[in-house]
């Protein structure tokens, strides 16, 4: 499977019922983007709304970012992938994820394990004596060294979440040659400063309790300082580009300097505002 350039991530619980998803998936469909990116629902089962995403679109790559390796077992898994490609022509992507300690083991009961060990167990159980695994549409969301080693070894690339480009240059290096490294963007096409970061500080407040990101986000060059109070200018203006369409497009195209092979913007907006949303994926479109 090849990706195109330009994708979008949306979460589906932002979504009212079957008919906002499927109208949806047909705005994306029609405004001519690759893939549609969702993660692991509190709603909707994730190879469950995958299916009917595919059934609501005839070109348009459903892939999922991410379905929990704690969600499913591997078996399950394989099954879920080859069964969605086979019934809707190849378009269904298994980006698989670790998830957070909070959503393991606070709702699901699981035990949350060492993340590299625990996924490179799962995917060579999704490989076990399965002809073509090689080829297999397989992602993982990478954001650490380790991970990302284990994606590009084991899989067809990265979806890396909540990054920069200055993370994308390190990803496609410890990646290598010819693998995916399809990063997601928040973007909002606001040009008054205090409302573009008032909207990314409210779309970035779920994760800023979280190990995994908060790590990363040190990692790469931000501080604590950064990571307060709701996180400083600077940080919101790195996770939320904001501004013009032509700024934001630059803030986009950064990545593919960087060494990005797919983008997947996803849309910060007032919550229902779906005219807002909408109308940033149009004025993005062609970036």
């Amino acid at each position: 499977m090849k990706l195109g350039r330009l994708g979008i991530w949306y979460s589906a619980d932002k979504l009212s019922g079957p008919q906002q998803v499927a109208d949806f998936v047909k705005t994306v469909e029609r405004l001519g983007y690759d893939t549609l990116w969702y993660p692991e629902s509190r709603g909707f089962e994730s190879f469950t709304i995958a299916g009917f995403m595919l059934s609501q679109s005839k070109t348009l790559k459903i892939g999922s970012s991410i379905a929990s390796i704690y969600a499913r077992d591997a078996f399950t898994s394989r099954r879920g992938m080859i069964s969605l490609n086979d019934l809707y022509g190849g378009r269904f992507i298994l980006g698989l994820g670790v998830s957070h300690p909070p959503m393991v083991q606070g709702i699901r009961g699981h035990t949350y394990e060492k993340p590299v060990p625990a996924m490179r167990s799962y995917l060579n159980a999704i490989k076990k004596d399965e002809s073509g695994a090689a080829d297999f549409p397989l992602c993982v969301a990478a954001l650490g060294p380790l991970m990302l080693k284990l994606a590009g070894e084991m899989t067809q690339g990265a979806v890396p979440y909540n990054t920069t480009p200055k993370h994308t240059a390190e990803a496609a290096k410890i990646l290598g040659p010819n693998k995916w490294l399809a990063i997601e963007q928040k973007v909002t096409i606001e040009t008054d400063p205090a409302r573009a970061r008032a909207l990314g500080r409210e779309e970035l407040s779920r994760y800023m309790t979280l190990d995994n990101y908060r790590n990363n986000w040190l990692r790469i060059g931000f501080t604590e300082a950064d990571l307060s109070n709701g996180g400083s200018d600077a940080f919101i203006d790195a996770m939320v580009l904001w501004g013009s369409p032509e700024k934001v497009k630059e803030g986009l195209r950064a990545h593919f300097a960087a060494g990005a092979t797919h983008v997947a913007i996803q849309p910060v907006h007032a919550q229902g505002d779906t005219a807002a949303r909408d109308a940033i994926l149009d004025a993005l479109k062609d970036t």
